[in-house]
Protein backbone atom coordinates (compact mmCIF):
# COMPACT_ATOMS: atom_id res chain seq x y z
CA UNK A 1 0.00 0.00 0.00
CA UNK A 2 1.61 2.83 -1.17
CA UNK A 3 -0.48 5.52 1.35
CA UNK A 4 0.49 3.76 3.96
CA UNK A 5 3.85 3.31 3.22
CA UNK A 6 4.32 7.28 2.46
CA UNK A 7 2.24 8.57 4.81
CA UNK A 8 4.74 6.33 7.51
CA UNK A 9 7.90 7.38 5.79
CA UNK A 10 6.68 11.12 6.16
CA UNK A 11 5.44 11.08 9.72
CA UNK A 12 8.69 9.44 11.00
CA UNK A 13 11.10 11.86 9.25
CA UNK A 14 8.86 14.71 10.80
CA UNK A 15 9.37 13.44 14.37
CA UNK A 16 9.66 15.71 16.86
CA UNK A 17 10.54 14.83 20.33
CA UNK A 18 10.14 18.05 22.10
CA UNK A 19 6.46 18.07 20.98
CA UNK A 20 5.61 14.11 21.56
CA UNK A 21 6.47 14.64 25.25
CA UNK A 22 3.57 17.28 25.97
CA UNK A 23 1.61 16.05 23.55
CA UNK A 24 1.70 12.51 24.74
CA UNK A 25 1.05 14.11 28.68
CA UNK A 26 -2.02 15.96 27.73
CA UNK A 27 -3.54 12.63 26.61
CA UNK A 28 -2.85 11.39 29.87
CA UNK A 29 0.43 8.94 28.68
CA UNK A 30 -2.52 7.11 26.98
CA UNK A 31 -0.28 6.87 23.06
CA UNK A 32 2.82 7.82 21.57
CA UNK A 33 3.31 10.66 19.31
CA UNK A 34 5.68 11.43 17.00
CA UNK A 35 5.51 14.86 17.98
CA UNK A 36 3.28 17.11 15.23
CA UNK A 37 1.21 19.30 15.18
CA UNK A 38 -2.29 19.67 13.58
CA UNK A 39 -1.71 22.02 10.72
CA UNK A 40 1.89 20.15 10.20
CA UNK A 41 0.25 16.76 10.10
CA UNK A 42 -2.86 18.06 7.79
CA UNK A 43 0.04 19.36 5.10
CA UNK A 44 1.61 15.97 5.23
CA UNK A 45 -1.83 14.08 4.57
CA UNK A 46 -2.95 16.28 2.40
CA UNK A 47 0.39 15.90 -0.01
CA UNK A 48 0.24 11.92 0.22
CA UNK A 49 -3.63 12.21 -0.51
CA UNK A 50 -3.02 13.62 -3.58
CA UNK A 51 -0.98 11.25 -5.29
CA UNK A 52 -2.57 8.44 -4.03
CA UNK A 53 -6.06 8.94 -4.59
CA UNK A 54 -6.89 6.01 -6.58
CA UNK A 55 -5.61 3.50 -4.27
CA UNK A 56 -7.77 5.86 -1.42
CA UNK A 57 -10.85 5.06 -2.99
CA UNK A 58 -10.51 1.83 -3.79
CA UNK A 59 -8.67 0.21 -0.40
CA UNK A 60 -9.99 2.70 1.90
CA UNK A 61 -11.05 0.02 4.47
CA UNK A 62 -8.05 -1.75 3.95
CA UNK A 63 -6.06 1.16 4.39
CA UNK A 64 -8.20 2.14 7.74
CA UNK A 65 -7.82 -1.29 9.20
CA UNK A 66 -3.87 -1.11 9.22
CA UNK A 67 -3.10 2.96 10.48
CA UNK A 68 -5.60 2.29 12.86
CA UNK A 69 -3.59 -0.45 13.80
CA UNK A 70 -0.08 1.72 14.34
CA UNK A 71 0.61 2.94 18.08
CA UNK A 72 1.58 6.48 17.25
CA UNK A 73 -1.74 8.76 17.45
CA UNK A 74 -1.03 11.00 14.43
CA UNK A 75 -1.72 7.49 12.78
CA UNK A 76 -5.20 7.64 14.01
CA UNK A 77 -5.90 11.34 13.25
CA UNK A 78 -4.94 10.76 9.48
CA UNK A 79 -7.01 7.62 9.26
CA UNK A 80 -10.24 9.33 10.83
CA UNK A 81 -9.79 12.04 8.07
CA UNK A 82 -9.51 9.94 5.17
CA UNK A 83 -11.65 7.31 5.55
CA UNK A 84 -14.39 9.85 6.60
CA UNK A 85 -13.21 11.97 3.10
CA UNK A 86 -13.26 8.50 1.09
CA UNK A 87 -16.56 6.97 2.22
CA UNK A 88 -18.41 10.19 2.36
CA UNK A 89 -21.29 9.29 -0.21
CA UNK A 90 -20.09 5.47 -0.89
CA UNK A 91 -21.18 3.76 2.43
CA UNK A 92 -22.53 0.55 2.73
CA UNK A 93 -24.14 -1.62 5.02
CA UNK A 94 -21.14 -3.89 5.75
CA UNK A 95 -18.72 -0.70 6.99
CA UNK A 96 -20.63 -0.71 10.17
CA UNK A 97 -18.36 -3.68 11.72
CA UNK A 98 -15.43 -1.08 10.32
CA UNK A 99 -17.30 1.80 12.13
CA UNK A 100 -17.68 -0.09 15.10
CA UNK A 101 -13.65 -0.95 15.16
CA UNK A 102 -13.00 2.93 15.00
CA UNK A 103 -14.89 3.78 17.89
CA UNK A 104 -13.45 1.17 19.80
CA UNK A 105 -9.62 0.87 19.39
CA UNK A 106 -7.72 3.57 20.24
CA UNK A 107 -10.93 5.07 22.23
CA UNK A 108 -10.73 8.68 23.70
CA UNK A 109 -12.63 11.78 23.13
CA UNK A 110 -10.26 12.93 20.44
CA UNK A 111 -10.60 10.68 18.13
CA UNK A 112 -14.42 9.62 19.26
CA UNK A 113 -16.05 12.54 18.87
CA UNK A 114 -14.92 12.91 15.07
CA UNK A 115 -15.94 9.42 14.66
CA UNK A 116 -19.59 9.44 15.99
CA UNK A 117 -20.23 12.75 13.93
CA UNK A 118 -18.55 12.39 11.15
CA UNK A 119 -18.66 8.72 10.10
CA UNK A 120 -20.97 7.42 11.79
CA UNK A 121 -23.48 9.85 11.37
CA UNK A 122 -22.75 10.24 8.07
CA UNK A 123 -23.13 6.60 7.42
CA UNK A 124 -26.23 6.42 9.08
CA UNK A 125 -27.44 9.56 7.14
CA UNK A 126 -26.82 7.20 4.19
CA UNK A 127 -28.39 4.22 5.33
CA UNK A 128 -31.27 5.17 7.71
CA UNK A 129 -32.20 1.61 7.76
CA UNK A 130 -29.42 1.20 9.72
CA UNK A 131 -30.30 3.54 12.33
CA UNK A 132 -32.21 1.93 15.20
CA UNK A 133 -30.70 -1.62 15.03
CA UNK A 134 -27.15 0.18 15.31
CA UNK A 135 -27.79 2.86 17.48
CA UNK A 136 -29.81 0.31 20.02
CA UNK A 137 -26.35 -1.73 19.85
CA UNK A 138 -24.31 0.75 20.73
CA UNK A 139 -26.32 2.09 23.35
CA UNK A 140 -27.28 -1.44 24.75
CA UNK A 141 -23.27 -1.58 24.78
CA UNK A 142 -21.00 -1.87 28.03
CA UNK A 143 -18.38 -0.08 26.43
CA UNK A 144 -18.80 3.47 27.06
CA UNK A 145 -17.37 4.88 23.67
CA UNK A 146 -20.30 3.34 21.99
CA UNK A 147 -22.57 4.57 24.43
CA UNK A 148 -21.18 8.59 23.93
CA UNK A 149 -21.32 7.70 19.81
CA UNK A 150 -25.28 6.96 20.44
CA UNK A 151 -25.63 10.14 21.76
CA UNK A 152 -23.62 12.06 19.75
CA UNK A 153 -24.10 10.26 16.31
CA UNK A 154 -26.61 13.45 15.66
CA UNK A 155 -24.48 16.27 16.61
CA UNK A 156 -24.55 17.18 12.50
CA UNK A 157 -28.27 16.93 11.77
CA UNK A 158 -29.22 20.59 13.13
CA UNK A 159 -32.78 20.61 12.60
CA UNK A 160 -33.01 17.14 11.22
CA UNK A 161 -32.33 16.32 14.81
CA UNK A 162 -34.91 13.01 16.00
CA UNK A 163 -35.39 14.36 18.82
CA UNK A 164 -37.56 11.78 20.26
CA UNK A 165 -34.62 9.25 19.93
CA UNK A 166 -32.00 11.89 21.99
CA UNK A 167 -33.98 12.43 24.55
CA UNK A 168 -34.47 8.87 25.07
CA UNK A 169 -30.91 7.98 24.87
CA UNK A 170 -30.41 10.67 27.50
CA UNK A 171 -32.60 9.26 29.20
CA UNK A 172 -31.35 5.62 29.42
CA UNK A 173 -27.59 6.88 30.36
CA UNK A 174 -28.81 10.04 32.46
CA UNK A 175 -27.89 8.17 35.98
CA UNK A 176 -24.46 7.23 34.24
CA UNK A 177 -21.33 8.55 36.57
CA UNK A 178 -18.80 8.43 33.67
CA UNK A 179 -18.03 11.97 33.12
CA UNK A 180 -17.56 11.87 29.19
CA UNK A 181 -21.20 10.55 28.88
CA UNK A 182 -22.55 12.97 31.26
CA UNK A 183 -20.62 15.70 28.79
CA UNK A 184 -22.06 13.75 26.06
CA UNK A 185 -25.80 14.00 27.09
CA UNK A 186 -25.62 18.40 27.89
CA UNK A 187 -23.21 18.46 24.89
CA UNK A 188 -26.33 16.94 22.55
CA UNK A 189 -28.62 19.03 24.16
CA UNK A 190 -26.51 22.28 23.85
CA UNK A 191 -26.32 21.54 20.14
CA UNK A 192 -29.83 20.87 19.29
CA UNK A 193 -30.84 23.60 21.45
CA UNK A 194 -29.02 25.72 18.79
CA UNK A 195 -32.22 25.03 16.27
CA UNK A 196 -34.74 24.41 18.68
CA UNK A 197 -34.28 25.64 22.14
CA UNK A 198 -38.07 24.80 23.91
CA UNK A 199 -38.27 21.24 23.75
CA UNK A 200 -34.61 21.44 25.44
CA UNK A 201 -35.79 23.28 27.78
CA UNK A 202 -38.32 21.71 28.82
CA UNK A 203 -37.10 18.20 28.96
CA UNK A 204 -33.90 19.38 31.32
CA UNK A 205 -36.63 21.14 33.40
CA UNK A 206 -38.43 17.57 33.61
CA UNK A 207 -35.51 15.42 33.73
CA UNK A 208 -33.54 14.25 36.41
CA UNK A 209 -29.74 14.80 34.87
CA UNK A 210 -26.68 14.87 36.41
CA UNK A 211 -25.72 18.47 37.20
CA UNK A 212 -22.59 18.54 34.50
CA UNK A 213 -25.45 17.22 31.69
CA UNK A 214 -27.39 19.57 33.09
CA UNK A 215 -24.73 22.79 33.23
CA UNK A 216 -23.62 21.62 29.50
CA UNK A 217 -27.00 21.55 28.18
CA UNK A 218 -27.65 25.05 29.40
CA UNK A 219 -24.59 26.82 29.05
CA UNK A 220 -26.07 29.01 26.19
CA UNK A 221 -29.36 29.83 28.49
CA UNK A 222 -27.27 30.77 31.57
Amino acid sequence: MSFVKELSSSLKSNRDEANAIPMKAYMKNKYVFFGIKSALRKSILREIINVNKVELKTDISEITQTLYNKPEREFHYCTKDVYSRFKKRNYNKTDIGLIEFLITKNSHWDTVDFIAKHILGQFLIEIPEMRDKTIKSFSNSDNMWLNRSAILFQLGYREQTDFHLLSQLCIKHKSSNEFFIKKAIGWALREYAKYNSKPVLDFVKRTDLKPLSKREALKHFI
